[in-house]
């Protein structure tokens, strides 16, 4: 069966090397879309149905998330304006919950981009604990931050620009945390305010990609993050250089190349499809792509404490950014385990390649084709002596 978008030759021959059957996007035209409704807003159900002119097909599987016809277009709806919905597939939902955040944890979202994990995460803690946002592009985290607050869920939140695979802030320090004392004129971070420093906007000008070598700016942060009252060496001391358990949750949603979100091949449909080629197949890309993504997951193993769970997540079908780059990590950390996710038996997902992962895709779940590999941190030798 052929594909009903228009597939060029060279993302076919990206399928045929990558052993996918072109056939699995024949039925992007029947999968829905998703929103995810903001906690408190279900008592507004029938209102939304009536606004948006669908019915409004709950997720049996994915509590707070609804499927629409791929049509509906919402951003023009006042519920959207208003920040009582927002899109987001039920797979990218699937990867969240797989963390299970709780009330009071400290999470990491190390590839932050564009944002809508991220208010899910601050949905699920529920005004306890924080959620550290990090991405390596200015404008995408920047969009982020118009995202939180939109959705009146900044509160918990901070956003660092920095490169995910070399960030090393730790979570908030508790409020006993004792540190060396400071000059009195060291700056002590107050309200965030949306009027930038002098030094933000050169740093601005200067480039839209964080440089690997540069501390990570803090372009954001809510007022229970953690950062307000703190001055600079506490919010930005290292991980490798301060005695520190990590984050209790880390989410690595990693670059790649999105062959499986099919509401990202649309949007190639309309830019062009030599957008395709240049953007997400050239080379000079795909090169080195999985490479990258082995340090972003190792970099977020680093920083997860002991007993926390991270989730490995792409939206690539690929075995090669997926399940290999899954076993490369577990043959280089011993003190890693892969952990079944809890759950997934209810999920309209596949078994991947590797035991305890999985897959979801169009043709079996409805959704955007996405992995999932859950991971904890067991304590080593060392931590044990």
């Amino acid at each position: 069966m052929a594909s009903a978008l228009p597939l060029p030759d060279s993302f076919l021959c990206f399928l045929e090397e990558n052993g996918l059957d072109p056939s699995i996007y024949s039925i992007e035209s029947s999968i829905p879309r998703y929103i995810r409704l903001k906690p408190g807003c279900e008592i507004e159900l029938s209102s939304l149905e009536e606004e948006l002119g669908c019915n409004l097909e709950g997720v049996v599987w994915l509590k707070g998330f609804f499927a629409i016809p791929p049509h509906v277009r919402i951003s023009g709806s006042d519920a959207y304006r208003n920040g009582k919905i927002y899109g987001m597939d039920a797979a990218s939902g699937a990867a969240v919950l797989a963390l299970n955040v709780l009330p009071g944890d400290h999470v990491l979202d190390l590839c932050a981009a564009p944002g809508a994990k991220l208010c899910m995460i601050s949905d699920l803690l529920g005004g306890l604990g924080t959620v550290t946002g990090v991405d390596v592009i200015r404008h995408r985290l920047t969009s982020c931050r118009t995202i939180v607050l939109k959705y009146s869920l900044g509160d918990c939140c901070r956003l660092f620009l920095a490169d995910g695979t070399s960030f090393s802030v730790p979570p908030p320090a508790s409020s006993d945390t004792q540190l060396s004392q400071s000059a009195e004129s060291a700056e002590v971070f107050e309200g965030w305010s949306s009027k930038r420093t002098r030094r933000e906007r050169r740093m601005a000008r200067k480039s839209m990609v964080a440089p690997p070598t540069d501390e990570p700016e803090l372009i954001f942060y809510g007022r229970s993050a953690g950062v307000v009252g703190r001055r600079r060496e506490e919010i930005f001391r290292s991980l490798t250089d301060v005695d520190i358990s990590g984050y209790d949750k880390v989410l690595v949603d990693s670059e790649c190349t999105h062959d499986g979100s099919v509401k990202h091949l649309r949007k190639f449909d309309q830019w062009g499809w030599d957008t395709l080629q240049r953007r997400v197949l050239d080379a000079s890309r795909t090169d080195g792509l999985d490479q990258l993504q082995l340090k972003l997951l190792s970099n977020g193993f680093r920083l997860l404490k002991t007993g926390g769970s991270l989730v490995y997540s792409t939206c690539s079908l690929t075995v090669t950014q997926n399940e290999d780059v899954v076993r490369r990590f577990l043959a280089e950390n011993s003190s890693a385990e892969l952990k079944d996710v809890e759950w997934a038996e209810d999920w309209p997902c596949t078994s991947g390649k590797i035991p305890k992962t999985l897959r979801f895709d169009p043709a079996t779940s409805r959704t955007s084709g996405l992995f999932i590999a859950k991971i904890t941190k067991r304590a080593s030798h060392h931590d044990k002596s």
